[in-house]
């Protein structure tokens, strides 16, 4: 969607996070931000202003227009010009060829220890990277490290966090990886030798995280909600909205884990009706919505005529 007033980008000032490096100074965490971007004017000033709103503040913000063509770009480098210099990046691919190309060029150009994933559309909570470094102090062998994420509306405050803090180091299995690894929780090391796989434009977290996984790093979850989707993670559109591309893409990644040897034919097969059954549960959640979202409808505009 073109956000373009005239020739001039849209403004971003009244999302921008209140900060004076000059009167301020405030911790700085090792972490490079990620951030895909693709026609995405709308939200991407609320997901910065989210990473600016850090109690701990990452060292740099790399936003990545992935190929928009609709004036994106511009409104990532007049969003850039909000913060203080150089603490965001604005990088672009030549053209759109999905999240993982827009991930790993802002891997590529990360300069800091750790590297954290936000999708331009999700917000993170106040306290999530200070939580994450925290437990990554304590135990520096973990090499990944994620947190549940929950479905709220834009305007609503941050969950509350719950007491006492956990963290659970992940079997070397996939049972739960997909749903207890969301792309927007995770913090990991720069230096690991994995990437996103560019051809595929579904999944390609899946695969990603399960590699470093099933390779032996140790990979761990934080109990507290730190990070926001603002519609449903699957079945409102975009590329999570069609299921059964999804679900395609997940048996092609257990699949190519198996062809990698990284997954035997048993753990194969279980994971097999595992997905097949939580992709029927989605289709069925998903009509629901929809019906209901339908049935509302006709009342709104009965309230509106």
């Amino acid at each position: 969607m073109n956000r373009m007033q005239g020739n001039r980008p849209m403004e971003f000032a009244e999302h921008s996070a209140s900060w004076n490096p000059r009167t301020e100074i405030a911790p700085v965490a090792p972490v490079s931000v990620v951030v895909p971007c693709f026609r995405c004017a709308d939200t991407i000033a609320s997901a910065v202003a989210s990473v600016a709103a850090q109690l701990l503040r990452p060292a740099e913000v790399l936003l990545v227009d992935d190929g928009s063509g609709d004036g994106t770009l511009e409104c990532l480098q007049q969003l850039a010009r909000q913060y203080p210099e150089g603490w965001i990046k604005v990088l672009s691919m030549p053209r759109n060829g999905g999240p993982s190309g827009a991930r790993n060029l802002g891997w590529e150009h990360a300069t800091q220890t750790w590297i954290a994933f936000l999708d331009a559309d999700d917000t993170w909570h106040p306290h999530k990277l200070k939580l994450q470094m925290d437990v990554l102090r304590r135990d520096p062998q973990i090499a990944l490290l994620a947190h549940p994420m929950n479905v709220q509306t834009r305007d609503a405050p941050a969950p509350a966090l719950t007491y006492p803090l956990k963290v659970k180091v992940a079997g070397r299995h996939l049972l739960r990886i997909r749903a207890s690894f969301p792309t927007a929780s995770i913090v990991l090391r720069r230096h690991l030798p994995f990437r996103f796989d560019e051809s595929r434009k579904r999944a390609e977290d899946f695969l990603l995280w399960a590699q470093i996984l099933l390779h032996g790093y140790r990979c761990a979850r934080i109990n507290q909600v730190l990070a926001s989707w603002h519609k449903e993670p699957f079945g409102a559109g975009g590329l999570s909205g069609d299921l059964a591309a999804m679900y395609a893409a997940a048996v092609d990644v257990r699949r190519e884990l198996h062809a990698q040897g990284l997954i035997g034919r048993t753990q194969w097969q279980l994971l097999h009706w595992i997905g097949l059954v939580r992709y029927a549960r989605r289709r069925v959640i998903t009509f629901a919505r929809r019906r209901a979202a339908a049935r509302l409808q006709p009342a709104q505009r009965d309230k509106t005529s």
